[in-house]
C-alpha cells in the first residue's frame, strides 16, 4: 500500500476501481490478484484528463508492453521497478488529440522498441522513427499474446489490441480499445476535420466506424473491454465512469451499437452533438506524430524572486493565478488569469493560453509538481515559474468584484444589465438564469463583440470556477463593469425553451 501511495504522490492518479482490482499486483495479495494463467496487467487512470493506459506483462518472463503511456513516465518506472518487469515494448492505439503520448519518452528511457499503426496513408501518418503493425500482427511476450485490429472511425489509423493469454485459452481474453469503443460510447469519427482540418474526413470516419463495430461485434461476447477514456473526456459525447465492459454489455447497452443494417442513421447519430473540442487538440494531433523534444523526467521549476517576477511583468509574461476561486479572488496579481489548478485545468489551460508564450504560476508549493505533470501531459512546457507567496512581491493586489445570490436577483430585472452564463450549450440548455445569454468561456474571447462595455455585465457558471476565468479574460480585455457571481444556481433557473 505504501507504493500506491507513492505512485499517486508521483501523480500516477489511480481511480478507486483501479485500486480494487482484480487485475492490481503480481500475484502476491489473493485479495486485489485474481487473474489466471501468466497475465500481469495494470491499469493507470489519469483524472485530469480521464484518460488510461496499461502494462501488459508475463508473470514467466517478466517482460512487459505498455499500451497509450501517459508522459510523465516516472509512473511505469515505479511499476515495472516494484514488479521486477523489464518493459520491452511501448505503444499506442492510435494519434492520440487529447494528450501528449508519452510513448516515445518511455522508449528512450527504457530501450524498448516503439511499436505504432502501420494502417495509415500518405495524409494522415506518423512521421518519427518506429516499427509499424497492421491488422492481423502479433506483439507476445511469454504466453502473452497481443493482436493488432484495425479498427478505423475515431481516426484512420485507430488499432485495438485483442490480447489472450495462451496458458488460459486460445480465444482472445481482453481488447485495449483506445478510442474505439468506450464503455457507453464509442470514439467521436469528426476530430480529424474539426482539429486537423482534414475536410470531409468525418463522414469518411463515420462510415468506417460504422463498419469497425460490425466487424468487432462478431468477436465473442465475453472479450472485456478496456477503454482509454472515460467520463470527463471529450473524445466521445457519453462515456461512462465504469472503468471496463464486454463486448456482450456494450452490445446490450451502448447505443452506438444498435444500428445493424443502417448505416445512415449511425452517421447521424454519431455526428450529431459532439462536444466543442478543446482548442488544444490541434496542438497534440500535430505533436503526437511528428518529431519533438522528450521530457524524461518531470521538470523542476524555481520559484521567482520579486525582482525575477517584477521583471517578468514587465516582459509581458501570461501570469496564471492557480488557487482555488475563492482564494484567488479575495487578492490576485493584476492581469492574472484565474485558472483553478483542478482536474480540469490542463484543458482550460490549452483550451484559453497560447502555447508560445512563457506562463509564470501562482501556486501553493505543495502544488507544484502536481501542476507541472498536468501541463507536461498536454506538452505545455513554457514554464517560466513560481509565485508561491504573493505577500512577499510588494505587489498591490487585485480583488475581484463578487456578488452573492441577493446581490445577483437584484439585477435580473435591470435593463442596463447583461447576464452571461459561460457553462457549456448543454448545462444552458438543460436549465438557465432567465435572460441569461450563453457564451461558454471558451469560446468568451471570440465573442467579446457580444459583451456590452457600457451595461453592467455578470458573468456566472456553476460554481464559480469557469465565471472567475471568464472574469479575468474580460478585465484583461479592458471591460470596467464586470461582476462576478461563483455560488449555485439553485432557485435562478428555468428551463430552455
Amino acid at each position: 500500500m505504501e507504493n500506491r501511495r507513492k505512485f499517486l504522490k508521483k501523480g500516477a492518479s489511480l481511480s478507486a476501481a483501479y485500486l480494487t482490482s482484480p487485475f492490481f499486483g503480481f500475484g502476491q495479495d489473493p485479495e486485489v490478484n485474481r487473474e489466471k494463467g501468466t497475465l500481469f496487467m495494470e491499469r493507470v487512470f489519469d483524472p485530469t484528463l480521464a484518460q488510461t493506459s496499461y502494462i501488459i506483462a508475463s508473470r514467466e518472463t517478466k517482460e512487459a508492453i505498455v499500451i497509450d503511456p501517459k508522459r510523465d513516465i516516472d509512473t511505469y518506472l515505479d511499476i515495472a521497478e516494484k514488479y521486477g518487469l523489464k518493459i520491452t515494448k511501448v505503444t499506442e492505439t492510435h494519434i492520440h488529440a487529447d494528450f501528449l503520448s508519452g510513448t516515445r519518452e518511455l522508449a528512450a528511457a527504457t530501450g524498448a522498441e516503439l511499436i505504432l499503426s502501420g494502417e495509415t496513408d500518405p495524409g494522415w501518418a506518423y512521421h518519427i522513427p518506429h516499427t509499424p503493425i497492421k491488422d492481423g500482427e502479433k506483439m507476445q511476450v511469454g504466453k502473452i499474446v497481443i493482436e493488432a485490429m484495425h479498427t478505423p472511425g475515431h481516426t484512420p489509423e485507430s488499432l485495438t489490441y485483442l490480447l489472450t493469454d495462451l496458458s488460459v485459452s486460445d480465444a482472445p481474453q481482453k481488447a485495449f480499445t483506445g478510442d474505439f469503443v468506450f464503455v457507453g460510447d464509442v470514439g467521436r469519427p469528426d476530430l480529424l476535420e474539426k482539429v486537423a482540418g482534414q475536410k470531409g474526413s468525418q463522414n469518411t470516419g463515420a462510415k468506417q466506424l460504422y463498419a469497425s463495430i460490425q466487424r468487432f461485434s462478431k468477436l465473442p461476447d465475453e472479450l472485456e473491454i478496456w477503454p482509454g477514456h472515460g467520463a470527463g473526456s471529450f473524445c466521445g459525447k457519453s462515456l461512462s465512469d465504469i472503468p471496463q465492459s464486454t463486448l456482450k454489455q456494450e452490445k446490450l447497452n451502448n447505443k452506438a451499437f444498435q444500428f445493424t443494417g443502417n448505416e445512415n442513421n449511425f452517421i447521424r447519430y454519431i455526428l450529431d452533438g459532439q462536444p466543442e473540442p478543446p482548442k488544444y487538440f490541434a496542438v497534440m494531433k500535430n505533436s503526437n506524430r511528428v518529431p519533438r523534444p522528450l521530457l524524461i523526467k518531470v521538470p523542476r521549476h524555481t520559484v521567482l524572486t520579486k525582482e525575477e517576477l517584477l521583471s517578468a511583468q514587465k516582459q509581458g509574461l501570461t501570469i496564471v493565478d492557480t488557487r482555488k476561486q475563492g482564494t484567488a479572488a479575495k487578492g490576485y496579481i493584476p492581469g492574472s488569469m484565474l485558472i483553478e489548478g483542478n482536474n480540469s485545468f490542463s484543458t482550460f489551460m490549452g483550451w484559453l493560453l497560447d502555447y508560445q508564450k512563457q506562463l509564470i504560476l501562482v501556486a501553493d508549493e505543495a502544488q507544484k509538481e502536481d501542476l507541472t505533470r498536468k501541463l507536461m501531459r498536454i506538452g505545455m512546457d513554457n514554464i517560466h515559474g513560481f509565485v508561491t507567496n504573493i505577500p512577499s512581491t510588494g505587489i498591490v493586489l487585485q480583488q475581484a468584484d463578487e456578488i452573492n445570490k441577493t446581490g445577483f436577483k437584484s439585477y435580473l430585472n435591470d435593463r442596463n444589465t447583461q447576464v452571461i452564463d459561460v457553462r457549456s450549450l448543454g448545462e444552458y440548455q438543460s436549465g438557465h438564469v432567465p435572460k441569461a445569454e450563453n457564451i461558454a468561456v471558451a469560446e468568451l474571447e471570440g465573442n467579446l463583440d457580444k459583451i456590452s462595455r457600457d451595461k453592467q455585465v455578470i458573468v456566472h457558471c456553476k460554481s464559480g470556477v469557469r465565471a472567475a476565468m471568464a472574469y479575468s479574460i474580460l478585465r484583461n480585455k479592458g471591460f470596467k463593469n464586470v461582476k462576478l457571481y461563483p455560488g449555485d444556481l439553485e432557485g435562478l433557473t428555468e428551463t430552455a425553451r
